[in-house]
C-alpha cells in the first residue's frame, strides 16, 4: 500500500492528507436538521450527519489529495451508528481511489494486537468466510508495549500489503513528559525511531516501507533528527496550520527526492469554512471553502519544499 501512497502523492502532486475529524459543532446546521428529521436526535441521527459532511467533502476533495485520515474516537464517540460510519467513510474514500490512513492508535499485546491488526488491517474467518471488518489501508499504532505490540500488526502488513504509521514523537505540548526523558543519553523518541527503522528493514516496499513513523509538526529540529534515524520509513506529520506548523518547518520531514512525508490537517481543511479567510464561502458551500483550503495547504507546502 505505501507504493500507492507515493503513486497518489505522485499524481496529484500533494504531499498532504486529509483527517476526516468530524465533530457535530463543523457540521452544518441544515446538514443536522436533515439528518435529526429522518432519524431524530439521536445517535443515528449524529452519525447520520457526520457522515453527509464527509461524503460532501470527500466529493469536493478527492481529485486534489492523495488520503484521508479519519480519526476513530470522533466516530465512537456517537456508539455503534458512529462505527458504521467510520465504515461508510473508510468505503467511500476507497472508491474514490483515496488511501485511508485509519487512525486508531491501537496497541497492546497478543491475541489483542492481533484482533486489533485483523481489525482495521486484515480479516476474519466466520465459518467459512474470510470477510474485511474495517479495511484501512494504513494504521497508526502505539509502541509502548514494545515489539509484542508490534509484531502481530507487522504479520498483518505483510501478509495483507498493508502499512502502519507508528507513534514517535507527537505533536501535542505535554509529549515530552515521556517521549523527551533521556535513556542511556538519548531521548526516549530516538530509540523508538531506531526500533522504527529496525521494524521497517522486515517490511519494505519497493523504495519505502510500509512501516512509518508519526512525528508532529511542532517539533522540527527533532523531526529533521528522526528522518535521518529512519531513512526508510514515511513520516506522517500531524501539527500544521492550527495546531501551529508551518510549512518551512516541514521540508527536513522529506527526503530529498520529495517524498519520505506526509502532511496531516484536520479541521483546518473540514472546518475551513469557520475561519475568517474562507468566511465567504458561508456555511452552505462548506465544502468549497474545504477546497480551497486543500488548494492553499498544497501550495504552501510545495512552495516550502522548492525554496528549501
Amino acid at each position: 500500500m505505501i507504493q500507492k501512497l507515493i503513486e497518489n502523492m505522485k499524481k496529484t502532486n500533494a504531499p498532504i492528507v486529509v483527517g476526516l475529524d468530524p465533530m457535530m459543532g463543523f457540521v452544518p446546521e441544515p446538514i443536522v436538521k436533515e439528518a435529526f428529521a429522518e432519524y431524530g436526535e439521536t445517535l443515528e441521527g449524529a452519525a447520520e450527519a457526520i457522515w453527509q459532511f464527509n461524503k460532501a467533502i470527500v466529493d469536493e476533495t478527492c481529485d486534489l489529495i492523495p488520503a484521508v485520515k479519519p480519526q476513530i474516537a470522533m466516530y465512537e464517540q456517537f456508539g455503534i451508528p458512529g462505527l458504521q460510519a467510520f465504515k461508510k467513510t473508510v468505503d467511500y474514500c476507497k472508491e474514490k481511489g483515496l488511501v485511508v490512513i485509519g487512525d486508531v492508535k491501537r496497541g497492546d499485546i497478543g491475541s489483542t494486537s492481533a484482533a486489533y491488526a485483523a481489525a482495521h488491517l486484515g480479516n476474519v474467518q466466520v465459518g467459512s468466510q474470510v470477510l474485511t471488518p474495517f479495511g484501512e489501508d494504513f494504521a497508526t499504532v502505539n509502541p509502548y508495549l514494545g515489539t509484542d505490540g508490534i509484531k502481530p500488526f507487522l504479520e498483518v502488513c505483510q501478509k495483507e500489503k498493508k502499512g502502519l504509521f507508528i507513534l514517535v514523537k507527537t505533536s501535542n505540548p505535554s509529549s515530552g513528559e515521556f517521549q523527551d526523558r533521556l535513556v542511556d543519553g538519548k531521548p526516549l523518541y530516538e530509540l523508538v525511531g531506531e526500533k522504527v527503522a529496525e521494524w521497517a528493514e522486515s517490511c519494505m516496499g519497493e523504495d519505502y516501507s510500509y512501516v512509518g513513523a508519526v512525528v508532529g509538526a511542532t517539533y522540527p529540529e527533532m523531526g529533521k533528527v528522526l528522518r535521518k534515524v529512519m531513512p526508510k520509513s514515511f513520516i506522517l506529520v500531524p501539527g500544521y496550520g492550527a495546531q501551529g506548523g508551518k510549512a518551512a518547518d516541514l521540508v527536513h520531514y522529506f527526503n530529498e527526492d520529495g517524498l519520505g512525508a506526509i502532511v496531516n490537517s484536520s479541521r483546518g481543511i473540514i472546518a475551513a469554512y469557520k475561519q475568517e479567510k474562507y468566511a465567504k464561502f458561508g456555511a452552505e458551500h462548506f465544502a468549497q471553502a474545504s477546497r480551497q483550503a486543500v488548494i492553499d495547504m498544497i501550495e504552501d507546502i510545495n512552495h516550502a519544499l522548492q525554496n528549501r
